[in-house]
């Protein structure tokens, strides 16, 4: 088990924690009906925090940042020496999640996505983990929602009797939900992304050794040109360009520099 605490990583602070950590702690959380936001990072969650200081000071205060995508796993070996083997995935850490979920009796709930995608997301996640227990399902409102509105989001997962949230709204919409909904939800909520869409049969994933090399998002570039390609083609040189001035400590990046939220988003 990797645990070494949260590490610097362009002013956006990443847990160093291997998936055996992770997922013992949010199922710990969940146990004791602890609240939890999580979200795993690939370059480009971290790269929305960089550039933005409110969302920076959001994911600064999640309180579980997965290194999700080889450059951030690399950016916390060389910078801090922490020795991870491997980066922790979203949609992998989602079922080993969903597995000691399963032995443990812990039931879980689905928000986000569409009433498609989760419905064929809770059948593949049933059939592989017979004793998951499914406690509710909710599709993404695709809007703002109101104060109320959130109150009842809330009531509704509560109600369930779920010890685990997991959330599919896409980077940064699911980020802003778990933090923003933290402090309602006595138990771990989970921002997995496209996970749903993978697990649910939606979209293929990138073969593993794309995946070890650095290059699932050329993968997922060429699967979702319209919709990726941007993300990547420029947030991606900017993190190496920005990285390597953290590394060469030619720029310091403050974790603390970053502005408090005014209002709630309230994304649905």
């Amino acid at each position: 088990m990797i645990d070494k605490g949260k590490k610097n990583v362009l002013g956006i602070l990443v847990n160093a924690v291997n998936y055996e950590a992770a997922v013992s702690k949010i199922i710990a959380a969940a146990s004791a009906g602890k609240p939890m936001s999580v979200s795993a990072l690939a370059v480009h969650g971290v790269m929305t925090g960089v550039l933005d200081s409110t969302h920076r000071y959001r994911i600064n205060h999640i309180d579980l940042v997965l290194p999700d995508g080889q450059p951030v796993r690399w950016a916390l070996n060389w910078l801090y020496h922490t020795e991870l083997p491997d980066r922790v995935c979203g949609p992998n850490a989602m079922l080993q999640i969903c597995e000691r979920a399963a032995e443990e009796g812990l039931p879980i709930y689905l928000y986000g996505s569409q009433a498609c995608v989760l419905e064929a997301l809770s059948r593949n996640l049933c059939q592989r983990f017979p004793n998951l227990i499914i406690a509710g399902t909710q599709p993404s409102k695709f809007r703002h929602v109101s104060a109320q509105e959130k109150q009842e989001i809330a009531q509704q997962i509560r109600n369930s009797g779920a010890a685990i949230t997991f959330v599919g709204l896409g980077c940064p919409r699911q980020e802003v939900w778990a933090y923003e909904y933290r402090d309602d939800l006595s138990m771990p909520l989970i921002a997995v992304g496209a996970a749903y869409d993978f697990h649910a049969g939606n979209l293929a994933k990138s073969p593993e050794f794309l995946s070890k090399i650095g290059l699932e998002w050329l993968f997922r570039m060429i699967k979702e040109p319209k919709r990726l390609w941007q993300r990547y083609v420029f947030l991606n040189p900017l993190y190496i360009w920005l990285f390597l001035l953290q590394a060469l400590k030619i720029k310091q990046f403050d974790p603390t520099d970053a502005t408090p939220p005014v209002e709630e988003v309230l994304y649905g």
